[in-house]
Order: C-alpha cells, then sequence, then structure tokens
C-alpha cells in the first residue's frame, strides 16, 4: 500500500530571523548548495582523473511577496544591523493555508544582502512586490522545528 502523499499545490513561506518574524512570502528561490570539486591528475592513469571535495558554497536566498503590513518588519531588522552587526539565524517555513507546515530549514550566519521595494508604474498596473536577498553559512536544524 502507497502511503498517502499530499503535494503542496500553494505554498507560503514564514521567515523569521533570530525569532523576529518577518512574516511570510509568497515565493522562495536559492535553497540549495553547491560542493566545489578540486580535480588531481593521477601519473599513469589515463582513465579518470581524481576528484576531491574541498568546500561548499551556498547561493543567495530570494524572497519575494506582495507589499503588506509586515514590510516595516525587514526595514527594521536591516536598521538594527547599523547599532551593532552579528550573524543571525534564519527559520523558512514553508507551509500551507491550513498553516501546516510542509518543510522546513534552518540557515546559519545570515546576513542581508539587497532588499527591493516596488516598481510604481502607472502605464503597467502590477502588484507591488518586494524581495528580500539573504547569504548565509549553510543549513541548521530550524529553530522551532
Amino acid at each position: 500500500m502507497l502511503a498517502e502523499v499530499d503535494t503542496a499545490v500553494t505554498l507560503h513561506f514564514v521567515v523569521s530571523i533570530d525569532n523576529r518574524n518577518l512574516g511570510a512570502f509568497s515565493s522562495c528561490e536559492g535553497l540549495g548548495c553547491e560542493v566545489v570539486l578540486e580535480t588531481r591528475q593521477e601519473g599513469g592513469n589515463n582513465q579518470f582523473t581524481w576528484q576531491f571535495p574541498s568546500r561548499i558554497s551556498y547561493p543567495t536566498v530570494k524572497l519575494t511577496r506582495p507589499l503588506g503590513r509586515d514590510t516595516s518588519k525587514i526595514g527594521e531588522w536591516i536598521t538594527s544591523i547599523t547599532q551593532g552587526y552579528s550573524r543571525s539565524t534564519a527559520t523558512i517555513k514553508a507551509m500551507t493555508p491550513d498553516a501546516t507546515v510542509v518543510a522546513d530549514w534552518g540557515l546559519d550566519g545570515v546576513v542581508p544582502v539587497r532588499w527591493s521595494g516596488p516598481s510604481f508604474n502607472p502605464d503597467s498596473p502590477q502588484v507591488a512586490t518586494e524581495t528580500l536577498e539573504v547569504a548565509h553559512h549553510g543549513f541548521i536544524a530550524a529553530q522551532g522545528a
């Protein structure tokens, strides 16, 4: 008997940084990692090249959402860095509309890279969105998981 799989059709991503809730985002891109390989050739071996893992690199994570009440929370977090900075820990939870957590990720050493607000153009009416981009040093157990 196959286990039932509840595929997440509609998700939102709830983000908190050092237990500071930044609200829900409609899209999340960049969760992943890449192992950097060093290659070595062995004298007399013409069949293959040795590949050794050397380090892991993590892309930046981009979170996007429509403009809303939680927009000010991002500004408060970024502004707090000007008063003294230490690396933060973040939790990203993928949730269904009924608040069921589908998956969660903990990020270590989070730093803000970029925030971009909406573009206002009366010629092309669109939903006003904002994007937060953060860098991190790797995955850890999600807080409160």
